[in-house]
């Protein structure tokens, strides 16, 4: 019997020391080729005080971002517009602009952004570990990578009750 519980015990041993690589993985699942932008499932209730993703639009960035907007106006807000996302390593948005001011909140990871003035063109590259909360002023050029090696779901937050996002350019940040 003792024989028994210490083979057990040194099988334990072995299979939680395995290095990772040779443990079996899930498969991976593929990432989409190209960015899109998608309606809501299901329709907005303006009325309601919970608001579930499949009533957001849905959109995916390459290389690695999931997404979904919440757009104020379409659910009972005056005053407010939001993105929750699920960025991948090395995934981010391409270097856009917004009408109005944002602020980023992560509570675990690790990202680069790169903000741009557009009447002076100073640039600021820098990496900041979570938590944080960014401030992107409005009209400012502007993209993030998750610079970490985990998934990271980052808010973006908006004080207006509609969207604006203009695409300028590709990310700059991303590794070609």
């Amino acid at each position: 019997m003792k024989k028994i519980l210490a083979f057990a015990c040194l099988f334990l041993i072995l299979l939680l020391s395995t290095p990772a690589y040779l443990q079996k993985k899930a498969p991976r699942k593929e990432l989409p080729k190209e960015s899109y932008e998608r309606p809501p499932e299901k329709p907005p209730t303006p009325d309601d005080y919970i608001i579930k993703l499949e009533q957001m639009r849905s959109f995916y960035d390459v290389p690695g971002e999931f997404g979904h907007m919440m757009i104020g106006k379409d659910h009972g807000f005056k005053q407010l517009s939001l993105i929750l996302t699920e960025t991948r390593p090395g995934g981010g948005p391409p270097l856009h602009t917004h009408e109005t001011e944002e602020a980023h909140v992560l509570l675990k990871g690790q990202a680069t952004y790169w903000i741009e003035n557009p009447v002076t063109h100073e640039r600021r590259v820098f990496t900041v570990r979570a938590p944080y909360v960014a401030r992107v002023p409005a009209g400012f050029h502007h993209t993030f990578i998750n610079a970490g090696d985990n998934i990271f779901n980052l808010v973006a937050i908006f004080p207006d009750d509609k969207f604006t996002y203009t695409e300028v350019g590709k990310n700059p940040l991303v590794k070609r």
